[in-house]
C-alpha cells in the first residue's frame, strides 16, 4: 500500500522495513518483535488492541510525508539524506570511485567524484539530480 512512502522515508535515512507480507496479524507480530511503528492505510489495523500504528490517510506522497513527520515528530536534516538503500534499507557506505567504473554509467563516473554503495544488495548511489530534488522536498516539508 505504502510502497513510495516507505522508499522516500529510506531516502529520508529512516530505517524502515517493507515486509511482503500482508496478514495483519504477522505484521503486528513483526512490529512489536522489531519495535517498530506500522503506517498503514488500513483503518482497522490501527484499531486493533496494542498496535502501534499510524493511519496514513492522504494518497499523495508529500502529504503522507507530512502525516509521518507530523505524528512521530521527526526532526529530518540534510546529513541524514541517502544513508540508506532506497531498495532494501541497508546501511550505506562510501566507496572509491576507482572501484565502481564498470558499474556506473561513463558519464555518471565522469561527473561525480561522491558514491556509497549497500553491502546488502551491493546498489551503487551517487548525488544526481534526485539528490537535488529531495533537499528541495526536504526543505519544503518543514
Amino acid at each position: 500500500m505504502l510502497g513510495k512512502l516507505a522508499k522516500r522515508l529510506r531516502l529520508l535515512g529512516l530505517d524502515v522495513t517493507y515486509p511482503k507480507i500482508s496478514a495483519d496479524s504477522l505484521l503486528l507480530r513483526l512490529s512489536r518483535e522489531e519495535g517498530r511503528t506500522i503506517l498503514t492505510r488500513d483503518s482497522g489495523l490501527v484499531k486493533v488492541r496494542g498496535a502501534r500504528a499510524i493511519l496514513i490517510h492522504s494518497k499523495k506522497l508529500s502529504e503522507q510525508l507530512r502525516e509521518v513527520i507530523s505524528a512521530l515528530k521527526l526532526k529530518l536534516s540534510p546529513q541524514q539524506l541517502f544513508s540508506r538503500c532506497a531498495v532494501c534499507n541497508g546501511e550505506l557506505q562510501r566507496i572509491k570511485k576507482e572501484q565502481i567504473k564498470d558499474r556506473v554509467p561513463p558519464l555518471i563516473y565522469q561527473i561525480f567524484d561522491d558514491f556509497t554503495y549497500c553491502p546488502v544488495c551491493d546498489k551503487v548511489y551517487w548525488k544526481g539530480t534526485h539528490f537535488e530534488k529531495i533537499l528541495m522536498e526536504l526543505d519544503q516539508l518543514k
